[in-house]
């Protein structure tokens, strides 16, 4: 836990990524979501992608949620905007997709994380976000557009 409040990045850093493969939600949860606020981006990025590698048996915190979206929508990093929406695709939860969504018009990186993320949801906007990310001046993003689409 002192890692937290340890000066030097990297060590908050490597809290977040450990955190990722600890199954208890009470004790990761609040050290996760100090570190997603975190002002170095490369920590922030870590615990965003800690998130997303829960389990379905430990479900994110409300708040973490929360966060998540957030950061989706309006990080200045992009590098901590393509881990939120891929966190944000990785948990699947229904009030994550208008973020993941919005991200489908961001930076090239950024929509093609995602599109990926919308793999777990369905309906009429997901569908059209596919087929728009199909038709992308990017190449990855069409291919992840069309991976999405393969049987």
């Amino acid at each position: 836990m002192s890692g937290l409040r340890d000066g030097e990045p990297a060590v908050r850093r490597r809290c977040a990524t450990i955190a990722a493969g600890v199954d208890d939600r009470e004790v990761v949860g609040p050290i996760l979501l100090v570190l997603l606020r975190d002002t170095d981006a490369l920590v922030a990025e870590a615990a965003a992608w800690s998130f997303g590698e829960w389990s379905e048996t430990n479900p994110v915190l409300d708040d973490a949620l929360a966060a998540l979206i957030t950061m989706t929508t309006s990080h200045d990093e992009p590098l901590c905007r393509e881990a939120a929406v891929a966190a944000l695709g990785a948990i699947g939860d229904e009030r994550g997709l208008d973020a993941i969504l919005r991200a489908c018009e961001d930076k090239p990186a950024i929509r093609r994380r995602a599109v990926l993320a919308l793999a777990p949801f369905d309906g009429p906007r997901v569908e059209g976000a596919i087929d728009k990310a199909l038709t992308d001046r990017d190449w990855q993003v069409r291919q992840a557009a069309e991976d999405l689409r393969r049987p």
